[in-house]
């Protein structure tokens, strides 16, 4: 079995929604349930050894647009949140990694050796990242809280605007060119991320927000779950400039399993092959280099294949990816060791 270590999961928001309903998140996630994708059971089956997992403020306005008949749709950015609701609710994902941590279900790490330990240990290596900054305060005073709290990534924006920068709808077909980029407070916040040694994710910001990130940063330029615009021209997808930006800058693209990102033709269908996600990954490497292509699922925060079904069905693509013509060399490198080296590298590991 391939261990793999994935770059991003929104398995923090299932639980959070499960806690508001009344039910035990951390019970559910140590003994395993039916819903979503990731709990610890599934896991270990799937042999998803850790990941990236994101606190996110949900929206209430999000509606998705139902595609036209040629399968276009462009979805309306949601609103900008309030920082104080926005802050409570943050805390309450916090809290539920942190009594996670103490339950032995995972492993809150704080450094790439935490995680090879967590991984050597069989413990769910979970890294606290942060998907748009609507909690944190102009002054940043509430980004060092959470650094110490084990906040080491974080993405400006989520698809909507905030104090930072501006986010890409969901849409297609459509470039990702479709507004500003950070804003001045946005600068600041990537330099805070520079000092501190935060990664800063690239997966849901404009195109002029990523070239502004690119101009301010100096960690290689990551995009943890985003897919190839050449092959499925969504809003969230990267165009050719950017892999080939990512690739002079020795980052990391980690392929998103959400099918309209995967698919040519946009569609929500969840009997999307394997192999539109196989074709993502030959592209990437192609286009970037094997050494920066990686996993970034978007766990229980997307419509996925069902041919993978949930953490558990994970190896499916491993198996595809072998038939493919991928050694145990390369698998090694995509499923966990890529995501090891750029976290070392943002956070300023020797």
């Amino acid at each position: 079995m391939q261990p793999i270590f994935d770059g991003h999961n929104d398995v923090l928001l299932r639980l959070w929604k499960r806690w508001r309903t009344g039910h035990d998140p951390i019970d559910e996630f140590l003994h395993g349930t039916p819903h979503g994708h990731i709990d610890a059971v599934r896991a270990r089956k799937g042999g998803l050894a850790g990941g990236l997992c994101a606190i996110y403020i949900p929206s209430d306005d999000l509606h998705f647009e139902q595609p036209g008949p040629d399968g276009s749709y462009r979805t309306p950015l949601s609103e900008p949140l309030d920082r104080h609701p926005s802050l409570d609710i943050a805390l309450e994902f916090a809290a539920i990694a942190a009594r996670l941590d103490r339950a032995g279900g995972w492993r809150l790490c704080r450094s790439a050796g935490d995680i090879d330990a967590a991984m050597r240990d069989d413990v769910f290596a979970a890294v606290l990242h942060m998907e748009g900054c609507e909690a944190i305060d102009p002054e940043l005073a509430t980004l060092e809280v959470f650094y110490a709290a084990g906040l080491r990534s974080l993405g400006p924006v989520w698809s909507r605007n905030n104090i930072f920068g501006h986010g890409v709808p969901f849409a297609f077909p459509m470039s990702p060119d479709t507004g500003p980029g950070l804003t001045a407070l946005g600068r600041d916040l990537v330099r805070a991320c520079n000092r501190l040694g935060i990664l800063i994710d690239l997966s849901h910001i404009t195109e002029k927000g990523f070239w502004d990130v690119a101009r301010l940063s100096d960690q290689p330029l990551i995009a943890s779950h985003s897919n190839v615009h050449a092959l499925v021209p969504v809003a969230r997808n990267l165009t050719d400039r950017q892999l080939d930006a990512i690739r002079e800058r020795k980052g990391l693209v980690g392929l998103n399993f959400a099918v309209a990102m995967l698919r040519a033709d946009g569609r929500e269908r969840a009997d999307t092959p394997i192999s539109d996600m196989v074709d993502h990954i030959d592209y990437l490497v192609e286009r970037i280099g094997i050494e920066c292509v990686a996993i970034g699922s978007d766990f229980d925060g997307a419509l996925i294949p069902g041919a993978i079904g949930d953490a558990a069905g994970l190896q499916n693509l491993v198996l595809a990816l072998e038939a493919a013509g991928y050694g145990e060399p390369e698998l090694a490198l995509i499923c966990r060791d890529n995501w090891l080296r750029v976290l070392k590298s943002a956070w300023r590991e020797a």
